[in-house]
């Protein structure tokens, strides 16, 4: 029991974290900018009038590739000579869908067009917008350059708050603090800006910071809401300061404008990392019975991974069965619960709720069947692992470089180098961008390799990861310093590498 809760801190807190950024729009970067978007029934419903229709399928349906982006403006320009009518309010909603889709690229494109064509007149809060887009196309310092040719009188509190999220996204404290400053100055002293201020404390350990910011907030007659003070409250469980958590706690408590299931999550991930296992099921019951509104099957997540750092498997169970028709169609769900059976060591659990993932899902997401394949990397059923991959290929889905990676790292475990070897080319080969081989079981087939004086294979393996950019000198370096080294016991291969591939 007590290993089991040990292993699901670390995990847990990412979770958490997680959570905190998707209840609050306080640590969302783009909290303040948002506000100057259409609001959001207008802009997340889809276009369906026409000719708004017809451009908005014409744009949403291009790829990220560089290509794709330069001819944004093209298609504008097209739209145009073909003498459609086009509207800036319209514009505003494909950007708003850009970004919803994470495509920044495009979006800035968007305004990059606008600005081009001269036909209309961009305000403020549209230079907000397009300042958080610089930010997350470009970085901090094309930020900076963007800012400084905004016009002076441009320059409103829209503008300042989309530099404030830009700086509290990069954790650049001091400029941070002097544009919050210069907010003050302009007016402007919304419960949001102080919100962002506090996330990017508590995200630094500023704690004394933090504190002093709500009380200002108290001074100054600004109401703190749910989010400020479950920034708060994480702040203080993130420590843990128990007796600190339980004061916040019971004054979110006093108000129920200021306390949601989100709030007793934290608690009970205060409470857990505290050791405190009883409070930490008493929040969550508070957690079950506050869990309706808004985000509910986020809660259900949370439920289920809560429950299973407890150990509580009757529990994640009755949660599961009581709940799983409203998260039936939800990837995130039966990932925590597969997830959390095979932490429960509960194989065949898993199994059954990898089963009901075929049966029912909408969309396909390969991180479900990976988690499955690691768990029987673990226990050594490298049958059952292949059989998963192949009826990927049967059903027409592809394996992608983090299924090979598992199943290589699960050949080391078992110290079939020649299959390890093979397999670890083939996650190479199926790699997409950010994706980078679990290092130790890298390092195992090149010292396989070595042991061997196959230096053919040897290059070859190496050739694969350059041609990918997967093989820099400073890795290079790595991996030849850690086989000089030795086995060493604390790196030697084992279950717990496993564990970590389950994060890619």
């Amino acid at each position: 029991m007590a290993k089991l809760v040990q292993q699901s801190v670390k995990s847990l807190w990412k979770f958490s974290t997680c959570l905190l950024r998707v209840s609050s729009y306080s640590t969302k970067p783009e909290t303040l900018v948002s506000l100057f978007l259409p609001n959001k029934d207008e802009g997340s419903k889809p276009l369906t009038s026409s000719p708004k229709d017809a451009l908005y399928s014409r744009l949403i349906y291009l790829t990220r590739s560089k290509e794709s982006v330069e001819s944004v403006i093209s298609i504008l320009d097209k739209w145009v000579s073909e003498e459609n009518p086009i509207k800036y309010e319209d514009l505003q909603i494909i950007v708003k869908q850009f970004r919803d889709c994470r495509r920044y690229e495009h979006a800035f494109q968007i305004f990059e067009w606008i600005k081009k064509s001269k036909n209309f007149d961009i305000s403020p809060g549209d230079l907000a917008v397009e300042l958080d887009l610089v930010s997350k196309a470009h970085g901090l310092e094309a930020v900076e350059t963007y800012f400084t040719s905004i016009p002076d009188d441009l320059r409103t509190y829209k503008v300042y708050g989309a530099l404030l999220n830009c700086y509290a996204d990069a954790r650049v404290l001091k400029k941070a603090e002097d544009t919050m400053q210069k907010l003050k100055e302009l007016g402007y002293t919304g419960t949001v800006a102080y919100n962002v201020m506090m996330t990017l404390y508590a995200k630094l350990g500023y704690l004394e910071k933090l504190q002093s910011l709500m009380l200002e907030m108290e001074d100054k007659g600004i109401s703190g809401d749910v989010f400020s003070y479950n920034i708060l409250l994480n702040a203080y469980a993130s420590v843990p300061n128990v007796t600190e958590m339980e004061k916040v706690l019971m004054k979110m408590e006093a108000d129920p404008l200021l306390v949601d299931w989100s709030s007793y999550t934290i608690a009970a991930k205060g409470y857990l990392k505290a050791g405190d296992i009883e409070k930490a099921n008493k929040s969550l019951k508070k957690c079950e019975q506050s869990r309706k509104g808004k985000r509910e099957e986020l809660a259900i997540d949370m439920l289920i991974t809560l429950y299973t750092s407890l150990g509580k498997k009757d529990d994640v169970y009755r949660i599961w069965n009581k709940y799983k028709k409203k998260v039936k169609h939800h990837n995130s769900s039966y990932h925590c619960m597969i997830r959390g059976l095979e932490k429960l060591d509960d194989l065949d659990g898993a199994e059954k709720i990898f089963a009901e993932w075929e049966t029912n899902r909408v969309h396909f997401d390969i991180r479900i069947p990976n988690l499955l394949i690691s768990a029987y990397c673990k226990k050594g059923h490298m049958e059952k692992a292949i059989s998963i991959i192949e009826q990927l290929g049967e059903s027409g889905k592809h394996p992608n470089g983090s299924t090979w990676n598992r199943l290589a790292l699960g050949y080391c475990v078992q110290n079939d180098m020649e299959k390890a070897v093979e397999t670890m080319k083939k996650a190479i080969l199926a790699s997409k961008p950010g994706w980078k081989p679990h290092f130790h079981s890298l390092v195992s087939c090149v010292k396989y390799l070595q042991s061997k004086g196959d230096t053919q294979g040897e290059e070859e393996l190496k050739d694969l990861l350059r041609v990918r950019g997967l093989c820099s000198k400073e890795v290079e370096r790595g991996i030849d310093k850690y086989i000089e080294i030795g086995n060493r016991k604390s790196e030697a291969l084992n279950e717990t590498d496993l564990e970590e591939t389950c994060s890619q």
